[in-house]
């Protein structure tokens, strides 16, 4: 059985995950594409070693954030983990907000090495035009038109997928995402950067700022180019924070877009009061899909 939990970024997801896992004999994997890279931990609200209850995880802290992993490679380690934790004969979860990862996997779409299916949900259309100016005069595209200029980033990035546009799934799963109303969402994202900050967030991504690197990986990840903006002089540390928050819920929104329109997902609204009782509901679901099928 393989199970999908998706969703925003801070609605609970990686604990309705561990709390599966050890019901159904499950094991982890990763589908956060920021969660790979090693050392990358409180800007991507990486699952800590002991939060991990005895559960096996896997491509997390894979990748070392200097180099490029592609959706290429996910989807080959991804469908690999697939088959090894499949020939062990336990379960499987998916856990993370990064649409096209899980897609990638679960999905009949195929990826080239050289050229790959880009992501740019990470990407504000701010950080979209600056990138596009770098290629091209833009004067003549439609700033407003978000899909265009997402399509033109990638025409330049030379970014390409064979099988693009499938919907049909390689395997069976059931895809749980987790919800709730947008206040309560963009609290739980301010209070999330403020506790980030609060475990040495600034130190992580300055490590990372005096080690010189710059890679794609840090350059998109939503906590370090907002802080590196703050070393750089560009903005103050107040801002920086301000920004990161800003960045997360625009992010959050992304998400939902994309699990919407490009999958066929259950929703639940968390029950942040009791989580118990959203526990027990994803279950009672689990159940009556598992007898269906």
């Amino acid at each position: 059985m393989i199970i999908v939990i998706c969703g925003p970024t801070g609605v609970g997801k990686t604990k309705l995950s561990i709390e599966l896992a050890k019901k159904y004999n499950a094991e982890i994997i990763n589908a956060d594409s920021m969660q790979t890279y090693i050392g990358m931990n409180i800007a991507t609200a990486k699952i800590k070693d002991n939060e991990r209850d005895g559960v096996f995880h896997h491509l997390f802290d894979i990748n070392d954030p200097k180099d490029m992993y592609t959706i290429y490679d996910y989807q080959r380690d991804a469908r690999s983990k697939i088959e090894e934790i499949s020939a062990n004969n336990k379960n499987i979860i998916f856990v993370g907000g990064s649409g096209l990862y899980i897609k990638s996997a679960l999905y009949d779409l195929e990826f080239s090495a050289e050229d790959e299916k880009k992501d740019y949900s990470y990407l504000s259309v701010e950080d979209i035009i600056n990138k596009l100016s770098t290629y091209t005069n833009i004067s003549n595209v439609d700033i407003n038109n978000r899909r265009r200029l997402e399509r033109l980033l990638e025409k330049y990035e030379n970014g390409s997928v064979i099988g693009k546009n499938s919907n049909n799934k390689l395997y069976d799963f059931i895809c749980i995402g987790l919800t709730t109303d947008r206040d309560n969402l963009y609290n739980i994202i301010n209070n999330r950067v403020d506790k980030m900050i609060s475990e040495g967030l600034v130190q992580e991504a300055r490590s990372f700022y005096d080690k010189n690197i710059h890679s794609k990986a840090i350059q998109t990840c939503i906590g370090y180019k907002e802080l590196y903006k703050y070393f750089n002089g560009k903005c103050s540390l107040e801002e920086s924070i301000d920004l990161i928050k800003k960045n997360s819920r625009h992010y959050a929104k992304r998400q939902y877009t994309y699990f919407k329109h490009q999958m066929d997902v259950t929703w639940f609204d968390v029950n942040y009061d009791d989580f118990s009782k959203t526990i027990l509901d994803v279950e009672n679901y689990i159940v009556k899909e598992k007898k269906n099928n």
